[in-house]
């Protein structure tokens, strides 16, 4: 029956880390009694109209369903051979999602009760496994192994340096001498001063801006980042995030929603250009025109996640690049090509970006957002040294 078929076709997405639930297999059932069923076309767009929520699963949905639907029976032997077989290396690099989704189409295997045990008391594996994930790079995670690292991802805290404003409270051991307080309270003897009033300037952490890319080549660590981002804008106040590929996207007042799963389908409703080209002068300018004012007040630190690579060649990158490192105390650049050893910097985007940030750093793992973490909560470096080496 057709709805057998879609309740294991369901079952697939979600392993292959789509999240689909009862509601839309519901939806899906009533989406197949109002197309012709010997359509194939008309069955795929109305699967995908109710199952697909995110611009970024619609890939995975269509390799999903190419091997679902073309023969469920062999569907698991079919998907094996054509992922995992070693004989043969395939003719092209495998779209993303390959491994998620071949991974959904085998069963697990029954282990013996035994073996189970002796696993859960083996705690040198364990931690072997924990080590493993925080240097796995992004990229190379699973379904399972991503679900961990988001999880991992949402226990980091950020404590940035705490900086001096110039707002004061009271404070009767004080360094100041609060001289309107002082003959304010002076009124109530009659006008004798019998004591000093005092206060102490204020302290409070810096605001906080991330302006991330979320072009093609950058979507897998952006969809990532945001469970950090989510975690950070929920922990703390003063927090600005911006997503931009093509154009430039306002996501703070979503990120804001404590459940995560609700603030991602925010997101993705009010982001049209996920997985798109890159735009970085563009959305650079857009963000300098109209939010740095707003924004980039009492020594804000900026955090640039980019791997520099821009579909217009530069152009008025290096412009407003500058205009935006005077306009922050701290401007660090994020890039995921960090992660090899032999990169250089030697497309347009990457020279025209280098000479204005303070440091360069890598982000592609768990490890990379501990060291990122720990350096934000050391004071800042004088600026004027070179970014390039980049940190570790």
């Amino acid at each position: 029956m057709i709805s057998n078929n879609i309740m294991h076709f369901a079952r697939l997405l979600r392993r292959a880390g789509l999240p689909v639930g009862p509601a839309d297999m519901l939806a899906a059932q009533e989406a197949m009694t109002r197309v012709d069923i010997g359509s194939r076309e008309q069955v795929r767009t109305a699967l995908r109209a109710t199952m697909v929520h995110r611009h970024e699963h619609a890939d995975l949905f269509d390799q999903a369903f190419r091997l679902f639907w073309r023969d469920p029976e062999g569907a698991k032997a079919a998907a094996a051979m054509a992922l995992f077989e070693a004989g043969a290396p395939p003719p092209e690099k495998p779209p993303p999602g390959s491994r998620r989704l071949a991974e959904a189409f085998t069963a697990p295997r029954e282990r013996p009760r035994e073996a189970e045990e002796r696993h859960e008391l083996d705690a040198v594996l364990t931690v072997s496994e924990r080590e493993r994930l925080q240097t796995m790079d992004f990229e190379a995670m699973s379904a399972a192994e991503i679900a961990e690292a988001k999880r991992e991802i949402t226990r980091l805290t950020l404590p940035l340096d705490e900086r001096r404003t110039r707002r004061r409270r009271p404070d009767p051991a004080g360094p100041h001498i609060d001289l309107r307080a002082t003959l304010r309270e002076s009124l109530r003897a009659g006008g004798e001063i019998l004591t000093l009033a005092r206060s102490r300037k204020v302290t409070r952490p810096p605001p906080l801006v991330v302006l991330c890319d979320i072009s093609g080549s950058m979507a897998r660590y952006a969809q990532i980042l945001l469970h950090f981002l989510h975690a950070i804008a929920n922990d703390r106040d003063r927090v600005s995030v911006f997503l931009f590929g093509t154009r430039l996207s306002n996501i703070t007042r979503q990120l804001r929603h404590r459940d995560p799963e609700a603030a991602f389908q925010m997101i993705a409703q009010v982001v049209p250009d996920w997985s798109g080209g890159t735009r970085i002068g563009e959305a650079l300018a857009a963000f300098n025109r109209h939010w740095a004012r707003r924004v980039l007040g009492q020594g804000a630190v900026v955090l640039l996640v980019t791997d520099g690579l821009d579909r217009d060649g530069a152009a008025g990158l290096a412009e407003n690049m500058e205009r935006l490192h005077k306009s922050c105390r701290r401007l660090i650049w994020l890039n995921p090509l960090l992660r090899w050893d032999g990169f250089e910097p030697k497309s347009q985007g990457i020279r025209a970006m280098l000479p204005h940030v303070d440091e360069f750093r890598t982000v592609h793992n768990i490890a990379s957002l501990r060291a990122l973490v720990e350096t934000l909560s050391r004071p800042a470096p004088s600026r004027g040294g070179d970014a390039w080496r980049p940190a570790a």
